[in-house]
Order: C-alpha cells, then structure tokens, then sequence
C-alpha cells in the first residue's frame, strides 16, 4: 500500500499560535524549514512514497503557511534522494496556468522526474478573491456551496487545467477559452531567429506558442485532485485520469465515493483494480502509547480542525446523511478515519479501514509544530516499520 506524507504547513505550536499572529515571526518560519527537512529524509529513508504541500495566502495566524508549494517542493527535493515531491495543491482559479505548467515542469526536471502535480479550485475568499481578481467573477468556494460563485469557480479550474494539460503536451499551444485567449490576437512577432529555428508565428503574427520545458515524465508528472468531497467532482476525476483525494467523511458518503469513481472510470474506458484512482486522507500519530498518541492529537491536530477547518464547513461531511448525527473522535478512530495510538492501535484503526474500503493509497497528515518535531520523527518510523509491514509494507509511487 502505498502512503505519502501531507502537510498544511503550520508555523508553530498550539500556544505560539494562540499568543497571535505567529505567521509573522521569522524565526518560526527558519524552525519550520528545519523541521520539514528531517522529517523529509526521514520519510525519504523510510520508503514513504511522497511528499506534498498545500497552497494558501496571507495566513498570519500561523495555520497553513504555505503560500508557494513548488519551491517548498524543490527546497525538499534537493535534500533527499528518492520521495517525489507534490503539491495538494495548486490553487488553479488563482493562477496563471502556463505559469504553473512551467513551474511544475521545472521542478520535475530539477528533481530528476520526481515531481508530483496536485491540483484544488480553492475555498478561502480572503485570498482566492484577491490572488484571482485577474479574472473577473472568480471567488473562492466553500466545501458543500453550490450557486454561481461555486459555478464560476469550478469553470476557472477546468479551463486552468485543459491549459495546464496541453501545455505540458509536445509541441506547441494554441486555445481559446472563456478566460483565456493564448495567444493573444494580433500579437506581432517578426523575429528572423523565430523564421529560422522556432514556429508558432505567421505572417508576423503569434498563432502558438512554445510552453519549455515539457515535463521530463511523459506525458506529464501524475495528477491529483485534494480533498474531494462532491460526487460531481469525484465523476471529473474519474474522466480525467486524476487521482481524487478524499478527507475523513461519514462512511456511508466515503463508500459512495469509491463506488462513484469505479462507475465514471469504467464508463470513461478506463480498467481499475478495485481502489485504484483514490486515496484517502488521514491524521496519522503512533506512539508508544494510546494515552500519549491521543494527547498530542487533542492537543495539535484536533485544536487545528476546530479553530482553522471547521468553520470551511469540511467537518459538515462527518455527519450521517439526512440526520445532524457527528461522529465523535472515538467513533472517528474505530472506523479508521483517525489513524491514532500505538502501533497495535493504529493496526486494528487500518484492518477496520481496509475492510470497508479498498484503500490502496494514505495521505497521512503531519502536523508539523502542532505536534512536537520529535514525536513526529517518532511516529513516522513507527507508522513505516510496525504498521504498514502488516498490510504488505510501503510501496512506492509509480
């Protein structure tokens, strides 16, 4: 089974945070490097098959800072040997997507085909409405929003990607879309370096244009889609070959979810194992003891869903359909949708998982400086060495 390490990532502990705008400190920041590093050629050493970033703005709180994760990919790539490296993900609505395929292109050369590429529409209007104002009517969209900010989001994002998807192709560019005209009408180019030994210009005007360089994976560095929760977009995924993430949900809208993907990638022609196409996100803490590992993730990881996510609505999910039943933290970790405890612990949390789904892939979540860098260290090689030997060991990224 294959498992990747996934990080928001956070500035500093639980209580550098609550002292208030912890974001701003630059020695937390010169920590956090640190930390990321060691923890990364720990996972590196430890067979885990990838690591990934998130991508958020302005986060002066402390949560989340993580405003750029290609070069957090690069920084983590150029010290270690073998991890792929990602992104969960690249906000599309709020970028230039020729400038995100160039980006990701680089990387996956600069880490010799090791890149991975992730990519999320965004929910936080603070910045999604300032990063994306290039693109008028483009806000971002809270999980479960369905109107025309959700609409006009989603729009933005598939066009982002058929962007993204056929620059990264061989040979040269040219689409017309709704937000975007490449290249521009008109644009005059009579270079005779171009006439000699370039393409895409006639008659002294730009018709294509070269997006350098292509990927060094061909056709491109494996796609995902974090952290997927809508039957509509779970269908997109399946038709587009991408790998949809899902975070903790009720078991009744998880096992859907997988039934849903298998159905659209079958219609789309597609042949999957049972599974294949989907991970599944998780808070992973193993200690050597339940007490301990429960402590830190009350601590750290649940005081960060309470304060930064529930109030996206993500927790919205852990509810039964059609009743205001949440799930509890220990109903949470009996069914596997918390990884949490001693190794034995976190055993039976992963036997219980596997039994209702087919789960071939684990996102497992760090929290970094919500949880002490040691324990973290800790739990990486316990998670690595005394669980997963028992569910075929780590296995690596294709």
């Amino acid at each position: 089974m294959r498992t990747s390490v996934f990080y928001l990532p956070s500035i500093g502990s639980r209580e550098e945070i609550e002292a208030g705008m912890a974001g701003l400190r630059p020695d937390l920041y010169q920590r956090m490097l640190r930390e990321l590093t060691e923890q990364a050629q720990a996972a590196d050493r430890l067979g885990y098959a990838s690591i990934a970033f998130t991508e958020h703005h302005f986060h002066v709180e402390g949560f989340e800072l993580s405003n750029n994760p290609v070069l957090l990919d690069l920084y983590v790539g150029l010290q270690t040997e073998r991890i792929r490296v990602g992104q969960l993900g690249v906000v599309l609505p709020a970028q230039n997507p020729i400038r995100v395929a160039e980006d990701i292109a680089m990387l996956d050369h600069m880490t010799g085909g090791r890149a991975h590429a992730g990519f999320a529409r965004g929910y936080q209007r603070r910045w999604v409405d300032t990063m994306a104002q290039h693109l008028h009517g483009i806000h971002g969209a809270t999980p479960g929003q369905h109107d025309a900010i959700d609409q006009a989001n989603r729009e933005a994002f598939e066009e982002h990607f058929r962007i993204v998807k056929a620059a990264w192709a061989d040979g040269l560019l040219e689409y017309r879309g709704r937000y975007w005209q490449i290249p521009p009408a008109g644009t005059p180019w009579e270079l005779e370096a171009t006439a000699n030994w370039g393409g895409g210009v006639r008659d002294g005007v730009v018709t294509q244009v070269g997006v350098v360089p292509k990927p060094l994976q061909r056709p491109h560095p494996p796609i995902f889609q974090p952290f997927a929760s809508s039957e509509r977009t779970i269908r997109w995924c399946a038709r587009e070959g991408v790998t949809a993430i899902l975070p903790p949900m009720h078991p009744s809208l998880e096992e859907r979810l997988f039934e849903v993907y298998a159905e659209e990638a079958q219609a789309a022609g597609r042949t999957l194992a049972p599974g294949e196409g989907l991970g599944v996100l998780r808070d992973v803490i193993v200690a050597d003891s339940d007490a301990e590992a429960y402590r830190a993730w009350r601590h750290g990881a649940a005081f960060c869903g309470a304060a930064w996510f529930a109030p996206f609505h993500f927790g919205d999910v852990l509810v039964k359909p059609g009743t205001e039943e949440r799930l509890t933290p220990e109903e949470m970790m009996e069914l596997g949708l918390v990884l949490v405890g001693t190794p034995e612990t976190v055993t039976r949390q992963m036997e219980t998982l596997r039994a209702r789904l087919p789960v071939q892939w684990i996102f497992a979540w760090q929290y970094n400086g919500l949880v002490p860098h040691e324990m973290i260290l800790r739990s990486l090689d316990l998670f690595a060495t005394r669980v997963m030997p028992r569910f075929g060991g780590l296995e690596p990224s294709p």
